[in-house]
């Protein structure tokens, strides 16, 4: 699988960098007070990283003013197993390079996306990334396993947190899994044994090899 950078002109329909902050802290306190577990963890706000200054500065930049939440992914990864949205951007900055699997909204066809439409964007350290509303995503993935991946997650506050109970009369309601969280699974993942509903057609890819 071809991994391109953010840098690259095919990300620009997929997120943007975003500039001028003093992220330093944050990256700081992902260093000194998150795990890095051989698996993959997902905490929505974490109180070390939530009660910075610096999070407190670019909050406000980020949703215009919206409460945000400011969590993390940490671990050792290098399959998509799923993808999921939300009604809006997710940003992004790692203490180390990552690499973020992606597919465009639009390309979901009936709940079911073919996993050959998705591309790989390497996220340099230290570097704060939007990933747009439209822009299917899901864990991040390691460049080095030995160094694994501590990621900055930054959503409106609430997202992911517990589950909404809908009407139910939207095809699109069979894909919430959480608050805000729209998700899709391959068969192959775990998410798909919990009830998840499975639309992620062909390979399960694993940039594995590619790295």
């Amino acid at each position: 699988m071809k991994i391109y950078s953010i840098y690259d002109p095919e990300f620009a329909e997929y997120g943007k960098v975003m500039e001028g902050y003093n992220v330093q802290p944050i990256l700081d306190a992902l260093n000194a007070s998150t795990p890095l577990p051989e698996g993959v963890v997902y905490v929505a706000e974490e109180p070390a990283i939530q009660s910075l200054d610096a999070a407190a500065e670019i909050a406000p930049a980020l949703y215009g003013g919206l409460p945000a939440q400011f969590g993390f992914c940490n671990g050792h990864n290098t399959k998509l197993n799923c993808l999921e949205y939300h009604r809006d951007s997710e940003f992004n900055l790692g203490t180390e390079d990552f690499i973020l699997i992606l597919a465009k909204e639009g390309e979901v066809k009936e709940g079911k996306l073919d996993t050959s439409y998705c591309k790989a964007f390497r996220v340099p350290a230290g570097v704060l990334v939007e990933v747009y509303a439209t822009s299917l995503h899901y864990a991040p993935c390691h460049t080095d396993p030995a160094k694994g991946f501590k990621v900055l997650v930054v959503l409106p506050k609430g997202t992911n947190v517990g589950k909404s109970a809908t009407a139910g009369k939207a095809f699109e309601d069979k894909l919430l899994w959480a608050t805000n969280k729209w998700l899709i699974a391959h068969p192959e993942a775990s998410e798909a044994a919990d009830g998840a509903w499975v639309g992620l057609e062909g390979v399960n890819l694993d940039i594995a090899g590619d790295l």
